[in-house]
Order: C-alpha cells, then structure tokens, then sequence
C-alpha cells in the first residue's frame, strides 16, 4: 500500500531560491514535452514520454543550459508525469493535459535514489539537508518525493510503500454507523452525534473579499500587488487547511471506531448547480470526506456501503419503513402516518443508512439482516482501490 506523508519544510533563503529554480525546470520540461507531443500527434506520429526525455537530453546543453543547475529529476519525472496524464486521458479518468502555470503548479518531484531522509531533515540533490517541521510518521520503502509550494510556504510529500494493513476479522466487535451529510450541520451519526462543519469560508469570508478588493486595485507588475497577492494566496490555504483538518479528523474517528459504514452516492456536481446552496455545499467538502473516507477504511479494515443515489433516506420511516411521497427541503422534522413516529430528518436519514449497511453485509455474508454481522466486507468503491492505493496524508 501507498502512503504519502505530506511535510512543511523550513527552508533558508537558498534553499527556496533553488526550489524555485526547479520548479521553473519542471514546468519548462512539461510544457516543451507537450508542446513537442502535439506537434508530433498532429503530423501523424506516436509520441511517447521515453522518446521526449531521450530528446530534451540531447538538446538541453545547447538550448537551456539553466537546466543543468538543478537535479536531473526534475525535468525528468515532469516528462514522465505528462505520459502518465495521456495514459489517465486516453482511459476517460481525467481530462486533457493542460500547460503549467507559475504559482499554480510549482513542483518537482525526485525518485528514491536521488535523496534521503534522515529524522526531520530531507536530503536535496545539488542543495543538501533541508530541515523538515516533524518527522516521516511511515515506516516502509521511500518511493518518491514531491517538492510543491503553496501560498508562501513549501512542502515535501514522500511516498512510502507500507506493509498492507490488517483487515478487522468476524470475532472483531461489530458495529455500524450511518452518516448522513448536511448543510446545517456537517454530519449526523446515526448513534444520534451531530458533526458541525467549521464552515471556514463563511467564517473568512469578509476578509477574502477585502484582500479581492484590494489587489484589484493594485497595479499590475508593482511589488505592491505581488505581497498582496501572496497575502490572499496565504488566506486561501488556511481555509483549506481548516476544512481538511476538520474532515481528517472525523474520517478517522469514523474509520476506527465503525467497522461498517453507511453514506448516500451524493451528486455533488449536480447539486452545485443550485447557485443558492453551492457556496455552502463546497465550503463543506463533501468530494474531500468520501475520498478521505474511502482509502482510511481500507487503512484501517472498515467496510464502506454506498446508498443508491436515488434511495430515499429522509423519506423513509427508520422504525416501520413507511415511505411518505413528499418531504420538502425546508421540513426539518416530520412524522410517520403510520406508526406515529416523530423524526429528525438528518437522524432518520442516518438511522436508515446505518440498517442499508448493516442489511448489504448480512445479506453478502449469507446472514440475515437482523442477526449478528458474520464477517466484514469491503466495498466496490473501496475495492477498486486496493490493488494499487495512494493517498495523501497530512
């Protein structure tokens, strides 16, 4: 399994100077190899990344003798990342490759053989020891490292190769959850918890739109506008510094305490359409808590069963299963025609979440739904991951 431990290092003034540097070659590196793969594709050849890196080799000491200051790596593995994205193109899980933008994509990424690490400090071809603010928390084989900056402050992510984790067998206690995932609160835990989101966007959003104003108003290309700049580019990784913090968090707690757990295939791009609610809806980072959701219950042993995405949670009784025909957005709690129950609209639709996963193991493990969960299973969506998994953890 495929870890990678995102770190803040604590480089000097040198040392960010010859990341810059390498960060420039990269993106060099790239947009030449794609320029080149579009020249050649058009005249009727098969570019291939090996081909490019053999001819960037054979001019860079004529045209772009600068490329020689920095580690081989970094032009290199940019022109192997640019093969890799036609690959994920050509099979329809990603988009066209795009050019790289200064500040946007600045990274250079290093095989194993070319650096070390050694307690908090990572070792840099052609630069040395660069401390690092806490230690690789993995134990394994390094694989690679990510040299990247955001805002003002620059990061190593090493991916290690760990052993694969150990899976929660039948005598471990069996317990589910359902989650349901709102706008008013975070999460609902069908155990009757209720998660509110930090919402770090509304929460800073007065001072986003000051800093907004005011570099618009700065001239372009003055030393006024380039702090500035950095200064909103600052403001914009806290807030996603506060949200990821928050779902890792509870993706963890989630992962090692329920053994199976229930959540609803939500349309987030649908749902962002309504220009009402999408503000709200990323501000929660519902896409980041299912990918965060996902690779830790394969961390961690726990199984995770995804509702249709037309089952309606909210719409069914959690104690008779009657289901009413209408239930508006706005109708917060509701009760049953039939048994007479009263229901808070997140906690139902945690509590029938919670039966779905534990009535889809029982009846995959050939148990019945209402008896003792036999064994754990793990899901299509985190079974397609688990031949060849790499997360992001920081």
């Amino acid at each position: 399994m495929l870890l990678a431990h995102k770190i803040e290092l604590k480089p000097n003034n040198k040392q960010v100077t010859y990341f810059a540097k390498a960060c420039g070659v990269a993106r060099k590196a790239y947009n030449w190899a794609l320029d080149e793969w579009q020249k050649e594709y058009a005249a009727g050849s098969k570019p291939t990344e090996a081909a490019l890196r053999r001819k960037l080799n054979s001019i860079k000491r004529e045209q772009f003798p600068w490329m020689l200051e920095v580690t081989k790596n970094a032009p290199q593995m940019a022109i192997i990342q640019l093969g890799q994205a036609f690959k994920n193109f050509f099979a329809k899980r990603a988009s066209y490759p795009t050019f790289r933008k200064k500040w946007i994509d600045d990274r250079f990424s290093i095989t194993n053989d070319q650096f070390a690490v050694n307690a908090s400090r990572i070792r840099i071809p052609n630069l040395g020891w660069v401390r690092m603010r806490e230690s690789l928390r993995f134990m394994g084989k390094i694989i690679s490292a990510t040299i990247s900056r955001v805002a003002n402050k620059w990061y190593a992510s090493i991916t290690v190769e760990t052993p694969d984790p150990l899976k929660k067998t039948a005598n471990d206690n069996q317990v589910a959850v359902g989650v349901d995932l709102g706008l008013l609160h975070f999460a609902t835990l069908s155990s009757g918890g209720i998660i509110e989101g930090p919402k770090p966007h509304k929460a800073l959003l007065s001072r986003l739109r000051r800093l907004s104003r005011s570099l618009s108003r700065k001239q372009k290309g003055s030393n006024n506008r380039t702090k500035l700049k950095i200064k909103l580019a600052c403001l914009h990784a806290r807030i996603a510094n506060i949200r990821r913090d928050a779902i890792h968090k509870l993706t963890t707690q989630l992962t090692q305490n329920f053994t199976h757990i229930g959540i609803e295939n939500l349309n987030v791009k649908g749902m962002m359409q309504n220009r009402r609610l999408s503000r709200s809806i990323v501000d929660m980072g519902f896409y980041e808590f299912r990918r965060q959701l996902e690779y830790k219950a394969n961390l961690y042993g726990s199984a995770i069963v995804t509702a249709d995405r037309w089952f309606a949670s909210s719409k069914i009784c959690s104690d008779c299963g009657y289901k009413i025909d209408y239930l508006d957005l706005s109708i917060r709690e509701w009760t049953c025609a039939q048994c007479k129950s009263h229901h808070n609209r997140d906690l139902n639709a945690a509590k029938n979440l919670e039966k779905m996963a534990v009535s889809s193991t029982a009846s995959a493990c050939g148990a019945s739904s209402g008896g003792i969960i036999a064994s754990a299973i793990i899901s299509h969506d985190v079974l397609k991951q688990e031949s060849n998994i790499k997360v992001n953890y920081s």
